[in-house]
């Protein structure tokens, strides 16, 4: 396993490879963001910006999508997975944050924002540190594969485990620019299935990357 020395080594050269790390999902208001972040369980940041600018146009705000009728809702999210019960989710989240009084802004309570439809601990990571700078590290498939190859957890970890760790291990002041690293270096250079080894500069802190190329460890 790596030690949390060699792993924060490691963090900073990611962080002089993508010094431009940021969230890639298009939104103009917090619910917005809210709803971008629902639609992109499972599916691309680039699939879900290809959707939102006619869903958003179409209903802006909590009150027009709370109004809405799913299967409109649908005929927008219909070109992303899950796009059923993701419509589904998004309507009942803008009926309770009107229940709760939530028109312009969000709840900003993590457990709170939990319980709106689709809303898991990623989700509420992702948006309350875009939105309101609260810390968090939102765990995607993304930072748990980096997080994996580097050996900073076990293989088998589970998403919680793979947070509370790097949560352990990273100043809470770089939690969110942590997140956006670690995403864009999984996104563009770590790749799942071709990632770029033989070019990583993080190569001597990874063990797979080194056993994937051959050389000795």
């Amino acid at each position: 396993m790596i030690s949390k020395q060699h792993f924060l080594e490691a963090l900073e050269i990611i962080n002089k490879m993508f010094p431009e790390a940021h969230g890639e999902l298009n939104w103009e208001s917090p619910f917005q963001l809210l709803v971008a972040t629902i639609l992109s369980a499972q599916a691309t940041d680039k699939g879900v910006n290809k959707a939102t600018p006619a869903l958003f146009e179409r209903f802006p705000t909590v009150e027009s999508m709370a109004q809405a009728d799913v299967a409109e809702i649908e005929q927008y999210t219909r070109t992303i997975g899950l796009y059923h019960t993701k419509s589904r989710n998004i309507k009942k989240t803008a009926q309770m944050l009107l229940d709760w009084g939530y028109t312009d802004s969000l709840p900003q309570d993590k457990k709170q924002l939990q319980l709106l439809p689709g809303v898991g601990r990623k989700t509420a990571n992702v948006v309350l540190g875009e939105v309101y700078g609260i810390p968090g590290i939102a765990v995607d498939t993304h930072v748990e594969r980096v997080s994996k190859r580097l050996q900073l957890v076990k293989q088998e970890a589970s998403v919680s485990e793979v947070e509370e760790k790097l949560m352990k291990v990273i100043p809470e002041s770089q939690w969110i620019s942590a997140h956006h690293h670690l995403i864009f270096f999984g996104r563009y250079h770590c790749l799942a299935k071709n990632p770029k080894c033989e070019e990583c500069p993080v190569i001597s802190y990874c063990k797979f990357g080194q056993e994937r190329l051959g050389h000795d460890i």
